[in-house]
Parts: C-alpha cells; structure tokens; sequence
C-alpha cells in the first residue's frame, strides 16, 4: 500500500511542478529581497507620466526589490505594479538614489505589516543596512509612500 502512494504522489509532484519552475526562473539569482505591499488607485482620469500608462481606476500595490551588485552592495528599486483582470503589469520601476548614494550593503527588508492589503493606499518598509561590511551596527531606513503617491526615504529616528 505504501508503494502505490508514494508512487501516486511522486506522480502528481511531477506532473505540477514544471509550470512554476519556469516562473521563478525569471527572478535574477542577484535580486537578495524582495516584498510587496500597500496598494495604489489611480483616479477618474488615465495617468501618462509613467513607463506605462494607467488606466483610470486602476489598481495595484508595490515591490521593493534589493539587487545584490559585483562588489556586495546593493541597489533598492521601488515598483509600481497593476493588477486587473488581465492579470499583473509593470507599471514602473525606478532606483532610489538615496540608497544609492551611500552604497549600503543590505541585511533585510521587512513590510509594515504581514496582515495583508493595508486598509489605506500608500507604502511603508524597513530597510535594514550597513554602510561597511565591516562594522556590527546595522542602521534602519525607512520607504514611505503617501496616499497622494509621494515617496519619501529617509533614516528611521526611533
């Protein structure tokens, strides 16, 4: 008995799991966090400033994303993402050049909260880094965007 379940599930293992091998293929080997979170609407009227236009209405939330360079320091990218019934789109993505400019090396990304779609649009995370490789203390920053889509990253002050 115990050998035609185990070969029935070895069966079904199989025949599932080729589908989402090619999915997280797409996902860079250098890409070290990643989250998403919080969630934007557009308004009444279609919005043309980003990579790609948003359609009124619109909904979608925000990836956070650290990219791991050659010499161990990380890029932060801040993506706008569209979710509708023709599935997920890339709305845009940029590099935050705070981060940038002092060349952290990252430890962690963590979201405000694990509780699912926040009640309000907007963003927050925790960027948790250091700017040597060699120093113990870990410094936290903060990713906050606002109801109104204003982005703001700064060192927390706790």
């Amino acid at each position: 008995m115990k050998v035609v379940t185990s070969a029935a599930m070895l069966v079904a293992l199989t025949l599932s799991s080729p589908m989402r091998a090619d999915e997280i293929g797409q996902l860079p080997v250098t890409a070290t966090f990643v989250i998403s979170g919080g969630y934007w609407e557009s308004s009444a009227e279609a919005v043309t400033g980003a990579e790609a236009t948003v359609q009124a209405g619109e909904r979608g939330y925000y990836k956070l994303i650290a990219i791991r360079q050659p010499d161990r320091t990380a890029r932060i990218y801040l993506q706008m993402v569209a979710s509708g019934a023709d599935g997920l789109r890339l709305v845009e993505s940029v590099e935050l050049e705070e981060f940038s400019a002092i060349k952290p090396y990252v430890t962690g990304i963590r979201p405000e909260s694990m509780t699912g779609v926040a009640a309000t649009p907007g963003f927050f995370a925790t960027v948790y880094l250091k700017t040597s490789p060699t120093t113990d203390r870990v410094e936290e920053w903060t990713v906050l965007i606002d109801e109104l889509g204003d982005i703001r990253v700064e060192r927390a002050s706790n």
